[in-house]
């Protein structure tokens, strides 16, 4: 390590064993929801009236810095958001006639079906709700649907070429015009849930809201956790997360009505390549009635960097969205329902009794 490097690493520990040290340790030996408030020194948050959720008053995404610092930290809170909040797994699932909540996940390829699976076992522990779960594989050939739970709902949209690029907008659209549920939760397959998610998400609906955003931390695990669970299906919290990440307020996991959903447009099927369509989609959503608070943890399983994602703002993608946000949300929403009416007449149709 050169001698500028410790300088700043000194400075840092000290400022955690100072200032961070004790606020996690007291809120992660709390009883009730202190662990919620936890976050780095200049940030603001905003409680829920029922002190069990909070709003992040920052605009982007951030990372939790003394975890970083001391490991050990980062397992303390891990370990008390899944105390709190537990993620089971279960290898098999009734899949509901009559979902209230839909999952839809795409997928491309075999290098990440290992973490799909513990992704759709997650999901397949849900409690106290009817759901389905449809995984829309986008390839040359039909490459997992055999590997996949018999609950699971397969759909294959194929590409002309191997090395044509990912279109998950695209995969999001086709999912959720034969979605069945009145609430479509867009899911990552690399995201593991608690089981409490589904309905969590639910009775935010039912208590009027469109949108419906909960995640407060996403826990990165690192590779060897990551194999470790994959190989043994034992979810146990013994070691530091590589990263904290909070107010991820776009992507990974998001719950949209079903009528909202359609009655925005849907996802920008322009956006190819990593990036962008979450964030686009966001901008959009914001018309509609957003749930405010988070309060609930998620697991991402470890991977190798997705080709194309780094540096992320130099991604096509985000180029694009750059472009178009500056258009009136309104105005994006007209022309994506007339691009998408395909998928929102299909929807419409399976809806007719």
């Amino acid at each position: 390590m050169k001698m500028p490097h410790v300088l700043t690493y000194c400075r840092e520990l000290a400022g955690v064993l100072l200032l961070d040290v004790h606020r996690y340790l007291s809120a992660t030996s709390s009883t009730d929801t202190q662990w919620l408030t936890i976050r780095n020194r200049r940030e603001d948050i905003t409680l829920s009236p029922d002190g069990g959720g909070v709003i992040c008053n920052w605009k982007w995404s951030s990372e939790l810095h003394a975890p970083r610092i001391l490991p050990f930290l980062g397992t303390r809170i891990m370990q008390c958001a899944f105390r709190h909040c537990p993620v089971r797994i279960l290898a098999d699932a009734s899949s509901s006639d009559t979902p209230e909540v839909s999952f839809i996940i795409g997928h491309r390829g075999t290098a990440r079906l290992a973490l799909l699976l513990l992704t759709l076992e997650s999901i397949a522990a849900q409690q106290d709700i009817q759901f389905e779960c449809i995984v829309v594989e986008q390839s040359c050939q039909r490459e997992v649907e055999l590997a996949l739970p018999k609950w699971v709902r397969y759909i294959h949209t194929p590409v002309e070429e191997p090395g044509s690029l990912y279109n998950r907008a695209h995969a999001f659209n086709v999912g959720a015009a034969r979605a069945r549920g009145r609430v479509l939760v867009f899911h990552d397959n690399d995201l593991m849930v608690p089981e409490c998610y589904a309905s969590e998400i639910k009775a935010r609906f039912d208590e009027g809201y469109d949108v419906v955003n909960l995640k407060r931390y996403i826990f990165y695990l690192s590779n060897q956790h990551t194999l470790d669970i994959i190989e043994n299906r034992d979810m146990r919290f013994d070691r530091a997360p590589e990263s904290i990440v909070q107010n991820a307020v776009a992507g990974g996991s998001i719950g949209v009505g079903a009528a909202a959903f359609h009655a925005i447009g849907g996802f920008d099927e322009k956006f190819v390549g990593w990036g962008g369509e979450d964030n686009e989609f966001r901008d959009r959503a914001e018309t509609l009635k957003l749930y405010p608070y988070t309060y609930l943890p998620i697991l991402h399983l470890w991977h190798a960097p997705q080709p194309g994602k780094t540096p992320a703002k130099n991604t096509p993608g985000m180029h694009r969205y750059d472009q178009l946000r500056v258009v009136d949300a309104t105005e994006r929403i007209s022309r994506l329902r007339r691009e998408n009416a395909a998928y929102r007449q299909t929807w419409e149709q399976l809806r007719q009794p």
